[in-house]
């Protein structure tokens, strides 16, 4: 009989054998399609997969059942920042923290599809595009990686009814009487459906649930209800889109070679213009119902009802079916990983961290990462799974319950949090460049 010590050297090379394949496995087999759903003004609450019950949700729902659900990712509070993080993989303040609808210029090499173009992608974009003025620089979008695109013209005209849209450079015709986000939908089905025998990135900025613009004349026009849409008919019609997204990608036999990340920009806004009216617009309360108590919109606060945003990822064969991810993340990660999963080069000084091995199997629990920034407007924080700074020094201790953030005065600090708050304060004042 073999001895223990004996028995576990050949257990350990052939665990060692074991790993060479998979690894292996991995490195032969060929990089995904990635289908970049970005939500607008989603908050976790307002998910049904997360326990939020004002809204159905069926598709979302679905694809968390078929997928993974992250309980943990985080965006900045506000729109802008959380693009330039996903675009750039870097956090705002990197970049001299960029005025609204503006992109720094050293970035536009480095961007999140012009990195998997290097990689042999095809790449696309539609709906919101917010990074400038498209009417301003029509080629923006061609800078930055992507191969064609169809988007409406951000505070230049109506994103829903009768939209004012961009298409490679032009004013797409033909928009009156239709709604927008069919239009966004269309062109990326027909995107996918003409690039389905090779890789594709599709990045899917939805219009929805954003309310509509009140900062250009003639005013956004009514809907067929006459009257713009409610947060709760906005819901519904985002969730309808993501599921004939997905349908189409099912349909084409191209469910096992696609990697689907839904994710929210930020929370939900706190209100929603329902009329116009002779002075400004008449506008509705957005509160949801979640695990039993009533949440209004978190948008633009750095609370976990503004920047703890859903995440959904599908990737059949890959990831367990209806399993949920603890691991910390924020939109800076999803650059590094999807370049890791598509094979394709790292731009350099990243601030996100990949866990492509986690989205390929690779690893069984997602290790996350021990700490994610946001910022905005002003404000900014670090957090980790128990511990937030904000960047003016308030010190709340978190977790996993969104209702129990605390905040914690210096005076009735104990050892543990005093210590955490010089240990956090370190670490906010360096991503900050604070000495």
């Amino acid at each position: 009989m073999k001895s223990l010590r004996q028995a576990g050297g050949g257990l350990g090379w052939a665990t060692g054998v074991l790993s060479w394949f998979v690894g292996a496995a991995f490195a032969a087999a060929p990089p995904p399609n990635i289908v970049l759903i970005l939500a607008d003004d989603v908050g976790r609450e307002a998910v049904g997969c997360y326990g939020g019950i004002s809204y159905p949700t069926p598709h979302l729902d679905r694809l968390a059942a078929e997928g993974v659900r992250f309980d943990h990712f985080y965006s900045a509070p506000v729109c802008h920042p959380t693009r330039i993080m996903l675009m750039t993989g870097r956090y705002p303040v990197h970049w001299g923290r960029p005025k609204w609808g503006t992109f720094p210029k050293a970035a536009e090499a480095r961007a999140i599809a012009r990195q998997l173009q290097r990689a042999g992608y095809a790449t696309a974009a539609a709906g919101k595009w917010q990074l400038t003025k498209l009417g301003q620089d029509l080629d923006h979008p061609h800078r930055l990686g992507f191969d064609t695109y169809c988007l409406f013209g951000w505070h230049e005209g109506p994103r829903y009814y009768d939209p004012f849209v961009w298409q490679d450079g032009r004013r797409l015709e033909g928009t009156e009487g239709r709604y927008g986000p069919d239009i966004y939908t269309e062109f990326l089905i027909d995107f996918i459906r003409r690039h389905q025998r090779r890789p594709f990135f599709a990045f899917y900025s939805m219009a929805l649930c954003h309310a509509v613009s009140d900062d250009f004349k003639p005013r956004p026009p009514y809907g067929p209800r006459g009257r713009y849409d409610t947060f709760a008919e906005m819901m519904a019609a985002m969730d309808e889109r993501v599921g004939r997204l997905v349908a189409a990608i099912d349909r084409l036999g191209l469910k096992e070679r696609t990697l689907i990340f839904f994710a929210a920009d930020n929370g939900s806004p706190r209100s929603n213009f329902i009329r116009r009216r002779s002075k400004g617009f008449e506008s509705e309360q957005v509160i949801s119902e979640f695990r039993g108590r009533k949440v209004p919109g978190g948008k633009g606060r750095i609370t976990d009802w503004g920047i703890r945003v859903p995440a959904i990822a599908r990737r059949p064969g890959s990831l367990p079916a209806g399993s949920v991810s603890e691991g910390l993340h924020d939109m800076t990660d999803l650059l590094p990983t999807f370049c890791e999963l598509a094979g394709a080069p790292l731009p350099p000084e990243l601030d996100g961290r990949s866990f492509a091995d986690f989205l390929r199997g690779g690893s069984k629990k997602d290790p996350g990462r021990p700490w994610i920034f946001s910022e905005s407007q002003g404000q900014s924080c670090i957090r980790s799974r128990r511990w937030k700074l904000a960047s003016r020094g308030q010190l709340f201790q978190v977790g996993d319950d969104p209702f129990a953030e605390r905040l914690i005065p210096p005076e009735e600090d104990t050892a543990e949090s005093a210590a955490a708050r010089r240990h956090w304060r370190r670490q906010l004042d360096l991503l900050l460049g604070r000495r």
